[in-house]
């Protein structure tokens, strides 16, 4: 007779089989990645996935556990849901260019593109402006397509030419061409949002708002709504210049204090990347932190720490640009998957 596990590992069997060559896919990405950033002159770090502080933006939401010493004392830590904190440390340590290829935990994420484990390429180029990770997520998009072996990237019926030269759209401009808002007659001068006239805008356009919704709120529906799904078709779109309320880690821009140098990669209506110029600054990164802990808690009724070593970091980084790209979303759309498992040795059960 059969042992009880028996028909979940036959389950399991052919779910590997069904899904192997996009594993191997998946495979030949990561090694191409690897020698791309070694080329670059890049070093390869590994952070530690367990943190005093997983991140402090709003709705970002942690796996927590905590450290227990042979005394018996007990502090809270979290599963890192970026290694972005460590990474920086590491540049104000003296790092010049660093890349890691991070496991990483999100809670409350679970769907076609998102799981509760995944993993993050992230980068960063101390004194490099953050129009120069434009190019570099040109070049790893196409880097994917190579390596796996497609002339096209694919999700849901949508398609994007890996190997096109990226578009390039403000996020002022997508508001405008995609939703009919004119998104900055809603930030006033010093970079404070104007609910009303968004409101105001957003109904107008068909778009709907609750009594509740705050500005970010609303910014991010019409975002999910009307402009993403019009973004990385044909070729890779960046969408980029992003209000500075929708930045907690980005420095604004030189020509205008309310836009932040911040910019997102699209292909296929799927944001892939997310990339920054790194606000150094640590008394405004402690207020932004401060005040999406306040909206956390009144949201979901919990705050995490502030990591202190981080803030006490940012003084001694120069002038420095990050991004992040899900790698798991990319392999997905550089062989055709329709589902984030599909691209997963071992999903989370």
């Amino acid at each position: 007779m059969p042992p009880p596990s028996a028909p979940a590992l036959t389950a399991e069997a052919e779910r590997l089989a069904r899904i192997r060559p996009r594993l191997l896919a998946r495979g030949a990405v990561v090694r191409a990645i690897r020698a791309w950033f070694e080329r670059e002159g890049f070093t390869e770090v590994e952070t530690a996935a367990l943190q005093v502080s997983p991140g402090n933006e709003t709705h970002l939401h942690a796996f927590a556990t905590e450290a227990i010493t042979a005394a018996g004392e007990r502090a809270p830590l979290y599963l890192r849901t970026s290694p972005e904190f460590a990474a920086k440390k590491l540049i104000a340590a003296g790092e010049r260019a660093i890349f890691e290829l991070a496991r990483v935990w999100r809670n409350r994420e679970r769907g076609p593109l998102h799981h509760p484990e995944f993993t993050l390429l992230e980068w960063y180029r101390a004194e490099a402006p953050y129009a120069l990770l434009m190019d570099d997520c040109a070049a790893l998009v196409r880097l994917a397509a190579e390596a796996a072996g497609t002339r096209a990237l694919s999700w849901r019926g949508a398609t994007c030419d890996p190997f096109a030269a990226p578009e390039r759209l403000s996020v002022a401009e997508a508001f405008a061409r995609h939703a009919g808002i004119e998104l900055m007659a809603s930030v006033d001068a010093d970079g404070r949002t104007d609910r009303a006239a968004l409101v105001q805008m957003a109904v107008s356009a068909g778009v709907r708002v609750a009594p509740d919704d705050s500005w970010s709120d609303i910014f991010s529906r019409v975002i999910v709504e009307r402009v993403e799904p019009q973004l990385g078709l044909g070729r890779p779109t960046i969408l980029y210049e992003y209000p500075l309320a929708e930045a907690a880690l980005a420095r604004p821009t030189p020509h205008d204090p309310r836009l932040a140098e911040r910019f997102e990669l699209y292909a296929c209506g799927v944001e892939v990347a997310n990339c920054f110029g790194e606000l150094t600054d640590p008394g405004e990164q402690r207020a932004r932190f401060e005040a999406d802990m306040t909206e956390k808690a009144r949201l979901y009724g919990e705050r995490y720490p502030i990591d202190e070593g981080l803030l006490a970091a940012l003084p001694h980084m120069p002038p420095t640009s990050g991004g992040a790209l899900g790698l798991d979303r990319l392999v997905m759309l550089a062989t055709g998957a329709g589902r984030i498992e599909e691209v997963l040795w071992s999903p989370v059960p």
